[in-house]
């Protein structure tokens, strides 16, 4: 744990170092130039650096133990961080939009193209760079604030290409009938930059907001999940009747019912399961916690029929008892 927790660290630290360098390269190139589109990348870029240092401090609560006191830790807080970060950038995604907007309606931004290609051309370059180097060590160990990180490196390294690409191109347009396309040049690629990259907060923002709700994850990992358990599970003569999956940040929070197929619980085949579905787990997930408790206690109709089961609260049974109902309706179907 005390390694995950200092490469983590020194790979913030590198992002955070790399960020302030291209940051001030930048503003000062933004002020030179008066670019749209490299004032742009300084706020993407300012947002990233406002949030990382207070992460910074935060990452080392992210390691603690659960207590009775904070069942889930310091999970939460990670996806809250996630939340304020690309919400600022949605905000001010949307404002260098309108912006952009009203220097295209006021007859463009005329900027030095030749100097903005050179600079974003090399930008990207760097970005590139700083993206091979993270993405190497992230392969080592990632979370989702270093995917976060490494996601805008790449982002960044995109972006800029592709701006220095389109002044080059600007460039050759200068030359030609197609000249007075120009001056829109550098706003119309603040625009359209603004309007790519807003798909990327939005769904943060949604998962964020889905793992402070403690709302399950997506329909895939939650079926990955069920039929790593079920298969698992059937070697121990047991079914599973109930999965409670959660996310919390970086970490999922699984709690699997399950229902033996004899009177007994024998704990040490339950430990071996668990440890055999928690190692498979481990392989797509990182950071997981996994508990099996049995279900005792319930019996319920079923088709007509007394069935011995178990459930602890009443939602839990009647979401058993339709999901049990779908299945003999399919097989009745067919």
């Amino acid at each position: 744990m005390d390694s995950n927790l200092k490469l983590e660290k020194k790979i913030l630290r590198i992002s955070l170092a790399g960020s302030i360098a291209f940051l001030v390269g930048e503003v000062v190139f933004a002020l030179i130039t008066r670019s749209m589109a490299i004032l742009m990348d300084c706020v993407y870029d300012l947002a990233d650096l406002v949030m990382i240092g207070p992460f910074l401090a935060l990452v080392p609560l992210l390691y603690r133990s659960e207590t009775e006191k904070r069942p889930y830790g310091f999970s939460q807080v990670e996806s809250l961080f996630v939340l304020i970060k690309y919400m600022i950038l949605l905000a001010l995604d949307a404002v260098l939009i309108v912006e952009s907007i009203q220097l295209i309606l006021a007859g463009g931004n005329r900027v030095n193209a030749s100097a903005v290609a050179y600079f974003e051309l090399a930008v990207s370059l760097g970005c590139f760079l700083m993206y091979l180097m993270l993405s190497r060590m992230n392969k080592k160990f990632s979370t989702p604030s270093l995917k976060a990180e490494l996601f805008i490196w790449k982002l960044d390294a995109a972006s800029t290409l592709a701006v220095g690409l389109a002044f080059v191109l600007g460039l050759i347009l200068s030359h030609t009938k197609f000249a007075f396309i120009v001056p829109y040049v550098d706003p119309g690629i603040a625009v359209i930059l603004a309007i790519v990259l807003i798909k990327e907060p939005v769904t943060m923002i949604v998962g964020s907001i889905r793992n402070l709700m403690l709302f399950a994850p997506e329909k895939e990992i939650f079926e990955q999940i069920h039929d790593v358990c079920e298969k698992h599970m059937r070697g121990y003569d047991c079914k599973v009747t109930f999965l409670d999956v959660i996310r919390t940040g970086r970490k999922l929070w699984v709690n699997l019912y399950f229902k033996p197929d004899t009177e007994t619980i024998h704990l040490t085949g339950l430990k071996a399961a668990n440890q055999e579905i928690t190692k498979e787990l481990k392989k797509e997930f990182e950071n997981i916690s996994m508990e099996l408790i049995p279900d005792i206690d319930y019996v319920h109709e079923l088709d007509g029929e007394r069935v011995s089961g178990s459930t602890w609260r009443k939602d839990k049974l009647e979401y058993i008892n339709v999901r049990e109902s779908r299945k003999q309706k399919k097989k009745a179907d067919r």
